[in-house]
Formats: C-alpha cells, structure tokens, sequence
C-alpha cells in the first residue's frame, strides 16, 4: 500500500506549485537566484519543516489556549512517521499556513489519538490547521483546508476525516463540509470540543481559476 500512496502523492494535482507571471526580483545579479522560487507551493511537510511549523503553531494558540495541539516532538513523529497526511502551503519559499493528519482507526477520537499514528487506516485524524500571523484573515485556512480534503480523497483507502475543535469554530468546518458530531470525549485542562467528520467519498475536483 505503501508504494501505491507514494505514487498517488507524487502525482496528485493538488500538490503542484504555481508561479509568478514574472520573475521575482532580486536586488544585484550577483545575488540573482539560478531558479525562480513558485509563488505559491502546496507540498507535504517533513522533518525539516519542524521548526517553522512549531514556531507559527506556538504563537497561534499558546496565546489563546495556552497549550499547542502538538509539541515540537510530536510534530518531528508524526512528520517522520506519516508526512504524507501533511500540507504546507510556501510562499516564495516561506511556510505560511499548514496542516498536520494521522491515521486513526476507531469511530471517535479518543485521548490517545492525540499522539498516536495508526497506519494503514481509512480515517484521517487532522490535529492542526494553522496560518502564520502575518497571512491571517486572508482566507488562507480556508483555501488550504479545502485543497488538503481534496488531496485526501486522492489517497487510497481513505473514508473520511476527523477532527476535534471549540465551539466558536464549528461554523468554519461546517461551511467546509463537516458535520458536527457532537461533543468529545478529548478534553485538554478546562477546554471542551466538538467532534467534526469529514468524508472523502467521491472524486476530487478542481476549483477552475481559483489559482490553487
């Protein structure tokens, strides 16, 4: 199954980078890059984009909730461990806004699924979605969730996806095509969440002109 997903990512469309109509400048030609950077770049994380994804997952919710859903050791795991249940969105090089899944093989989420990578499963356990300050309130979380749910249902074997998140965001995923499941069993110190489903039945599809 492994050598089929591989292939499966490496040519799914969602995951193409798309350029600039003309080339970045740059300030002399000695510092002048070989390669023109893409615009815009959809790919799956790894190991080495640890510490950006830290960074921005940090200041999104240490502020807010005062706990990252994922500490920079579980972002290594699961990373090393299923990077292809990843999404980063770069901006001439740059993470702006990802996504982080694993698998998980239970009808609910349950406290362990919080830091367990369940392989071969047909359900998606998405942990974050994060956008970096500077990009927020540009529609980005929006636009990267809907291109990984369309990526997801390019993966073999994959039903649907989970996800758990505070009442005030239960609009956000329902107006992606979630359904609300009800309350969870997770709790993390005094926050409560909503279970949220999503599934992946049916083919992909791309949005013409969206420049995604």
């Amino acid at each position: 199954m492994s050598v089929v997903m591989t292939q499966q990512v490496s040519s799914s469309p969602f995951l193409k980078p798309f350029f600039l109509k003309t080339p970045i400048s740059v300030a002399s030609p000695r510092t002048q890059r070989r390669h023109t950077l893409p615009a815009s770049e959809f790919r799956n994380l790894t190991p080495q984009d640890a510490i950006s994804v830290f960074e921005i997952e940090r200041e999104a919710f240490v502020s807010v909730s005062g706990k990252c859903p994922l500490t920079l050791d579980e972002v290594l795991i699961f990373l090393g461990q299923c990077p292809e249940l990843s999404m980063g969105w770069f901006e001439e090089g740059q993470l702006v806004a990802f996504i982080i899944g694993s698998g998980w093989d239970k009808e609910k989420l349950a406290q362990e699924a919080m830091s367990t990578h369940v392989p071969g499963t047909p359900t998606v356990h998405i942990h974050v979605l994060s956008v970096h300050r500077h990009c927020r309130q540009q529609g980005k979380g929006s636009v990267l969730l809907w291109r990984y749910l369309q990526y997801l249902r390019c993966l073999p074997g994959l039903r649907r996806a989970l996800l758990i998140c505070e009442k005030f965001l239960v609009p956000f995923y329902r107006k992606a095509g979630f359904k609300d499941k009800g309350p969870s069993a997770i709790a993390v110190g005094a926050l409560r969440f909503r279970e949220m489903e999503y599934q992946l039945g049916g083919l992909a599809y791309a949005r013409r002109n969206s420049g995604c």
